[in-house]
Formats: structure tokens, C-alpha cells, sequence
């Protein structure tokens, strides 16, 4: 069940790409500006609501809060639907980030728990995989359903999926929650972390927006910083901190939420270069851009489930290295062998099972190695804290592609500068995770400052 919701959110959060035009047609009076909040609403909400929800999945159960999450996430699925404005769509799509972010890290608190430490690895790939696979699916299967069925159907789709989640978890799922339950909730840790990541995301998706001012952008920084140090200063003085900052003092954990961050960033690259190379080089449309895009994704599911056998056995090192250059090497390929001419089985296919075998290994393995070494007091948190990383990767990535790709008339060598950026950050995640030390430990108890 835990699976399930986050496949659905997973897939919402790309899928908007797909109706993007169509939604320019369904509010034919709102300024492309406008619209831009339906996607950047939910982004920025996403990202600084994960770490404070996974503070109150742990402190009040994760059960509750993964429940909660899920029926606000369908009841606001059931307002974006019904939008007749793009006010109410973007107020719509707050709540439905709300959801999202409250359901996500305590998702994965409920799979930690449900398992024995020798399975976990094997059950936290899956779960990886389940988000990734929906991420890259979600431009798919939305090219289709909105041309079918109208953009509301984009939303539609998670009302009777949420529902089945929503019942079947309520009857299987087994409550947890951390065992200091009776601390206070940090409402100044939480409006500092909030505001500082919401500042942040936002200062990220509007770096490109023309209604954004150069002193806008760097006061929207500014605040983030002070906000983000004044968070870390108030978390290392007061007793009950929203998230305890010993977590870091894990080394690999630190080291593997910096190769989340650059992995974030690559893989946003290559999946919206994609979009961009099909529809203004080969012009593909978009129903068929997103079929083109199918066999890289699933092959992540059966990658991720073989790579939670390996990581089970021999730690998560090998196969974040393996991963990440089998992914420079997708990089490498689109790099030098796609060309004018469409030739999708022997210039871009052999590319797409590169850089699908890559994401299956680093995805979730990424996943797998944050939690690692946490305690079960911190499950939720620690994951919310790796989750939402990802998703700042993921702005800065989609900032980082319309920057270099923004150009109305793209060339074929306008293409090189974001796969040269993709082979590096590639090898960038690579060296970071030469640190990570996630070897199984047999009956052990795992704290977050294990080093």
C-alpha cells in the first residue's frame, strides 16, 4: 500500500509536464506565468513540507500521518480536477503537495518497519524503484490520457488508485512512531526549515522567470540562507529539535544526500533534454515522445529488485559506482550518437537501456543507503530529509535544462552542454559515493551517529 501512494505521487509530480499545453488551452486567459505556479506551487510545497512531515510522522505515528496524507492528496486531486480557475488549481495543487510530502516519508518508515533488517535493503530498492519508475512514466502515460480524456483525467487517475490505498492500508498497515512521543512539537525548527527550503525551491524554479527580478532572486536566497542557519543554530540549542542534526554526524549519510543531490540534478537533465530532442530535433510528437520513453523506465523495477538482493549481501557501494557509470556512459552515448535524422532502434533506444539500468542501481540504491544506518526513531525523518534533497536536485536540474536549452530554435549542438553536464555529475556521484559504507551488520543496533 505504502508502494502504491507513493507511485501516485511520484507520477503526478511529472505528469503535469505532459498536460502543460493542454492546460494553456483549457485556461486560455491565464499567462503561461500563471500556469507555471501549477507546477511550481506544488514543487516548492513538496520540498519544505517533507522534512517537517517526517518529524510528525515519527512523533505521531507513521500509520496516521501516511493515511492523513493519502486522503488529503486524493480529496485535493478531486479539486484540481474540478478547476474552473487557475487560482483554485493552484490553491488545489498546495493541498495535493501537502498530501504528498505528509505521505512520502512516512511511507517509508511503514516498509523499514514491516521488514527484518536482512530484507530491507531488497524492500527499500523496490520502494526506489516504484518512485522512479512513476517519475519517468508520468510524461508517458499523461500524453495519452490527456489527449484522450482532457487534463482533469490527469488528476482523475489517482481518485480510484488513492482510494484502494487509502482503504487497504487503513486495514493492513500496523501503527509505529518513535518511542518519545511526549516531546513537543518544534514549531520554530519547523517555520525555519519551511520557510528556508521554500525560499530556496522557489528562488530555484523563478531563476528563469521574466517577472523575477535579479534583486528578487537573491532576496529570496538571502532568505533562505538566514532562515536555513538560523534552523541549524536553533536545532543544536533547544532539547526537542524537529530533526536531530546527529543524523549527519553518519558520514556516509552525509555523503550519500550530496550524491542525491547531483544524481537529482542529472537525472531531471536527461529526462527533460529527452522531451526537448524528440520534439525539436526529430519532431516526435508528444504521444509518441512519451512510448519512446518507455523502455528505459521499466527496466528500473527489475534492476532495483536484483540490486536490493546484491546490496543485501555486499553493501550499496558497489552498485552506486557501477550505476553511476553506466549512467555517464548513457550521457556518453546521446552525447555522440543521435543525429538529425530520427533512427530510434540504433541511435536512441541502446542510450534509453543505459541510462534505465542506471537509474534502477543508483535510485534506489541512494535510497537504501540513506536509511542504512538509521534507527527507527529516525526512519521517517532520515528518509525525508534524503527525499527532499532529491527534489531540490530535481528543480535545479529542470532550471538548469531551460537555461541551456531555452532557446525557441534548438540545434542538434545545443544538446552537447547538457549531456557534458550529465556525464559529469554522473562521475560526480560517482566519487561521492566511494565513502558510502553501508556493509550488512548482523544484530546490531543502528544509531544515526554510527560512523
Amino acid at each position: 500500500m505504502a508502494a502504491i501512494a507513493v507511485f501516485l505521487v511520484s507520477m503526478d509530480g511529472t505528469m503535469l509536464f505532459a498536460a502543460f499545453s493542454a492546460l494553456r488551452v483549457g485556461f486560455a486567459q491565464a499567462t503561461p506565468a500563471d500556469l507555471s505556479w501549477v507546477l511550481n506551487a506544488y514543487t516548492v510545497v513538496y520540498a519544505a513540507m517533507l522534512i517537517p512531515s517526517g518529524g510528525l510522522a515519527d512523533r505521531h505515528g507513521r500509520k496516521k500521518v501516511f493515511l492523513g496524507g493519502v486522503a488529503l492528496f486524493v480529496g485535493a486531486s478531486m479539486a484540481c480536477g474540478l478547476a474552473n480557475s487557475v487560482d483554485w488549481l493552484v490553491a488545489a495543487r498546495v493541498l495535493q503537495a501537502l498530501g504528498a510530502a505528509l505521505l512520502t516519508p512516512a511511507s517509508l518508515s511503514l516498509v523499514l518497519a514491516a521488514f527484518p533488517i536482512t530484507q530491507r535493503a531488497v524492500a527499500v530498492s523496490l520502494w526506489g524503484a516504484v518512485g522512479g519508475l512513476a517519475a519517468a512514466v508520468g510524461p508517458s502515460l499523461g500524453s495519452f490520457v490527456v489527449a484522450a480524456l482532457g487534463w482533469q483525467w490527469a488528476f482523475y487517475l489517482n481518485l480510484p488508485v488513492g482510494m484502494f490505498a487509502l482503504w487497504r492500508g487503513a486495514r493492513l498497515l500496523t501503527e509505529t512512531k518513535q518511542q518519545t512521543v511526549g516531546r513537543p512539537l518544534d514549531v520554530v525548527g519547523m517555520v525555519l526549515l519551511i520557510a528556508g527550503i521554500g525560499a530556496l525551491a522557489l528562488a530555484i524554479v523563478q531563476a528563469e522567470s521574466p517577472a523575477w527580478s535579479r534583486q528578487a532572486l537573491l532576496g529570496a536566497l538571502g532568505i533562505a540562507g538566514v532562515c536555513l542557519i538560523g534552523f541549524v543554530v536553533w536545532a543544536r540549542s533547544t532539547v526537542a529539535p524537529l530533526m536531530d542534526l546527529r543524523l549527519f554526524h553518519n558520514r556516509t549519510y552525509s555523503y550519500v544526500n550530496l550524491a542525491t543531490l547531483s544524481f537529482g540534478i542529472a537525472f531531471s537533465m536527461m529526462f527533460f533534454a529527452f522531451f526537448f530532442y524528440m520534439s525539436a530535433i526529430w519532431k516526435y510528437p508528444l504521444p509518441l515522445a512519451g512510448l519512446a520513453m518507455m523502455p528505459g523506465p521499466l527496466l528500473v523495477v527489475p534492476t532495483a529488485a536484483l540490486s536490493g538482493r546484491v546490496a543485501s549481501r555486499y553493501g550499496h557501494r558497489p552498485l552506486l559506482l557501477i550505476g553511476c557509470l553506466v549512467y555517464a556512459l548513457s550521457g556518453l552515448w546521446f552525447l555522440l550518437v543521435p543525429g538529425l535524422e530520427p533512427a530510434y532502434l540504433t541511435r536512441w533506444l541502446p542510450g534509453m537501456l543505459l541510462s534505465g539500468l542506471g537509474v534502477g542501481l543508483v535510485m534506489p540504491s541512494l535510497a537504501g543507503a540513506a536509511v542504512s544506518r538509521l534507527s527507527a526513531d529516525h526512519y521517517a525523518v532520515g528518509s525525508a530529509v534524503n527525499q527532499a534533497v532529491r527534489q531540490i536536485g530535481s528543480v535545479m536540474g529542470v532550471a538548469l535544462t531551460v537555461l541551456l536549452l531555452g532557446s525557441p530554435h534548438l540545434q542538434r549542438a545545443d544538446f552537447d552542454s547538457v549531456y557534458l553536464c550529465h556525464i559529469g555529475l554522473a562521475l560526480l556521484t560517482a566519487a561521492l559515493c566511494i565513502p558510502v559504507k553501508t556493509l550488512p551488520v548482523a544484530a546490531r543496533t543502528r544509531i544515526p551517529d554510527e560512523r
